[in-house]
């Protein structure tokens, strides 16, 4: 989704789902727009499973799904307003992987489930994040056991950044700007 010029959006379920209940793992990603997109034309893209390319690792120990960005030649779906990379790592026990990171980037490990130790030394379990040098292009991941993380990766966009409740701009006008539209109604409706 993009949130850009103004949308309303209403999180849920789905109604078998919600009789029915039982495990759900969602992440839900902010991602900061350049001072000069901050206004384009809102939008959505529909991604689904079949559409987010697979690359295989470590020998099959290691999987990676490629939602935004690139990795070994596979492109992710996601459209992006600079460069960024999203990829949905699945790890065996004992896989080794080295990824190789964009130069310059700011760049992250968020572990979903599991334990990994990362560059031979520091480790990281569930609900953790690591992040990492601008400098230096790769770096090395253990799985002590089975493990889901998301790497992110993001070109730094080098804006001031201004948040206000759910607004996020870069300056405190655009805030304002930003709270009397929601408050005219120029966002739209959420329906019933």
């Amino acid at each position: 989704m993009t949130a850009a010029g103004g949308i309303i959006h209403e999180e849920f379920q789905s109604p078998a789902f919600t009789k029915t209940g039982g495990p759900f793992r969602m992440v839900q990603l902010w991602v900061n727009l350049p001072a000069k997109d901050k206004m384009t034309a809102l939008g959505y893209q529909a991604i689904t499973s079949d559409a987010i390319p697979v690359v295989a690792l470590a020998g099959g120990a290691a999987r990676e799904r490629i939602i935004a960005g690139e990795l070994a030649g596979a492109k992710g779906p996601a459209r992006t307003f600079s460069p960024i990379n999203v990829w949905d790592v699945r790890l065996d026990r004992d896989a080794d992987v080295t990824l190789e990171l964009p130069e310059g980037h700011t760049a992250m490990i968020a572990v979903l489930s599991g334990h990994v130790t990362v560059n031979g030394g520091e480790g990281a379990g569930e609900a953790e994040i690591l992040r990492f040098e601008r400098e230096g292009p790769s770096v090395a991941i253990h799985a002590d056991g089975d493990a889901m993380l998301l790497v992110l990766t993001g070109e730094p966009l080098g804006d001031p950044v201004v948040g206000y409740g759910p607004f996020v701009m870069t300056s405190e006008a655009e805030i304002r700007r930003a709270i009397a539209d929601f408050n005219s109604g120029r966002f739209g409706q959420v329906a019933d």
